[in-house]
């Protein structure tokens, strides 16, 4: 008599899923091996970026690679593979100024699409759960190609965050003069400490208006992609681990890995990099 085995044997020794197996069944068709290859590597790429990617990224990094995967069929693939893309949790933001600061104009006025890097940066600040408390976040970001270019983090919610944060971006960006710095009214980037320090980096400042998120939300996007992609559920265990984390994310991951719509599906420094083939 010939031996059987239950489907969930077969499946596993197989490496698909059950539900590929009864769809290549039901369609009378034998498993195809380059199939099950794009979805191994769909999965890498899932996982890699910790659940966080769908479809359409998930489509875009697999034709950086060659391949030839359209958004449905990527969509398909994780149906597949039983995997789904993370959902954006309620947005998370650290308070801002309680007065608003007239001096300071919003001069970008959400013109948010510029044509160079190093013209218009913009700041913002959130927290973070590590250990015992909060840490706090500082971030720079170009708005040429959406890529992070300075940041800092902090168990004090004071200005030097806010400063370090700056000056790591104008370091290692070739301290460029003349950039429009924008951000919230947070307290932090309207004090003196910080407004003598994009004097003397001869910056433009300029702030959104009182309570409207939406004058800096390239910084709540970056923000938002963060938590909901990268930061555990539960936080850090302590402020030398989301140092580590978080530094990875935003300097590796977000800038040199993470294909962003805004790039038409490039990475910041690959559209940087494209833009000075263009000029030279």
């Amino acid at each position: 008599m010939k031996e059987s085995y239950p489907i969930d044997v077969v499946c596993e020794v197989l490496g698909v899923n059950r539900s590929s197996y009864y769809a290549a069944l039901k369609r009378g068709q034998r498993l195809d091996p380059d199939r099950q290859r794009l979805r191994g590597r769909l999965v890498d790429l899932h996982r890699a970026s910790r659940g966080a990617a769908g479809a359409r990224t998930l489509s875009q990094s697999l034709k950086a690679e060659g391949e030839q995967v359209g958004r449905y069929k990527a969509s398909r693939l994780m149906a597949e593979a039983g995997v789904v893309s993370k959902q954006p949790s309620k947005r998370h933001r650290y308070g801002g100024q309680s007065q608003a600061r007239p001096d300071i104009p919003n001069r970008l006025a959400r013109q948010f699409a510029v044509t160079a890097p190093n013209q218009v940066w913009c700041g913002d600040i959130t927290y973070i759960w590590a250990g015992a408390g909060w840490v706090y976040l500082a971030v720079v970001l170009d708005l040429f190609s959406r890529r992070v270019v300075g940041w800092a983090l902090s168990a004090n919610a004071d200005s030097t965050v806010v400063c370090r944060a700056l000056d790591m971006a104008y370091q290692t960006r070739g301290r460029p003069n003349g950039v429009l710095f924008h951000s919230d009214q947070g307290s932090q980037y309207g004090s003196l400490m910080f407004r003598q320090q994009l004097w003397r980096y001869q910056f433009i400042q300029s702030m959104s208006r009182r309570g409207n998120c939406w004058d800096n939300s390239p910084m709540e996007r970056v923000f938002r992609s963060l938590k909901t992609e990268w930061i555990p559920p539960t936080g850090y265990s302590n402020l030398s681990e989301a140092q580590a984390d978080i530094a990875d994310y935003l300097m590796r991951y977000y800038n040199q890995v993470r294909p962003h719509s805004y790039n038409g599906y490039l990475t910041p420094v690959e559209s940087e990099r494209l833009l000075q083939v263009s000029n030279s």
